[in-house]
């Protein structure tokens, strides 16, 4: 008897099966995708930036997959953040809200902002002037603000905005990392609510950790509505794709 051929509808419904499978793979596994709600991190992503995370870089705890199943213990193929590192965190406050910052201290160390000045280990970080960014905000003020870029004790560089060196958390106690944790700092200095914030965010514990952001795939300015079509091309910033986040 002849072995029946499936049918259209079987083999298309098979094929979104696979494709469902293989996407599920590789946002678990491999890359997921995020998006950037707010100017934490200015100037290194701005709002409305999308990029890919790298699942892998950092192993797998329960965070790395869907709804946080608790299937997985503290970490495996575990592999620790480097100094300059930027991450994609469940905040350890609720375990759900998903954060990104800038992993500035390792466990063990001592962190302290002085007069808007980093120091790890007691150590200041070097930082020279870029020059000023004038950002035009509602109402028509324009707020000026000072671009550095900032050289971490590995050698990391990397772009800071301050508003002035005596905003609210420019001059912060000593705070000392515990064994298995991270201390982590926006880029956007003075309009970042991160590990300085202790009752907020504070130290985030490795478990929490979801991967390291790699490159923007999409970018646009919001300058365009869902229905204003015509503006989408405007709206697009197309010198952002593609760009490897630093």
């Amino acid at each position: 008897m002849p072995k029946k051929k499936p049918s259209a509808l079987g083999e298309t419904v098979r094929t979104v099966i696979y494709a469902v499978l293989i996407a599920f793979v590789i946002r678990v596994f491999a890359y997921e995708p995020f998006n950037i709600p707010s100017g934490s991190m200015k100037p290194t992503l701005l709002i409305g930036d999308y990029l890919f995370v790298s699942k892998f870089s950092y192993g797998y705890s329960r965070y790395s997959l869907p709804w946080g199943l608790p299937i997985i213990g503290e970490r495996i193929l575990a592999s620790e953040p480097e100094r300059g590192d930027v991450v994609v965190f469940k905040l350890p406050k609720d375990n759900r809200t998903d954060y990104i910052k800038r992993v500035v201290g390792l466990p063990g160390d001592t962190i302290q902002v002085t007069r808007g000045i980093l120091h790890i280990n007691g150590e200041p970080v070097e930082r020279r002037k870029v020059g000023t960014v004038r950002l035009a905000s509602y109402g028509g003020y324009v707020q000026r603000v000072t671009e550095y870029i900032e050289t971490l004790p590995n050698g990391v560089e990397h772009r800071i905005w301050e508003v002035s060196d005596d905003e609210d958390l420019d001059n912060t106690p000593l705070y000392e990392v515990p064994p298995g944790h991270f201390f982590m700092m926006g880029d956007n200095r003075d309009s970042s609510q991160d590990s300085r914030v202790t009752y907020a965010v504070g130290f985030v514990p490795f478990r929490n950790l979801i991967g390291r952001a790699e490159f923007l795939f999409f970018s646009h300015d919001d300058s365009a509505g869902w229905f204003e079509v015509w503006k989408w091309p405007g709206a697009i910033r197309f010198s952002r794709i593609f760009d490897g986040v630093e």
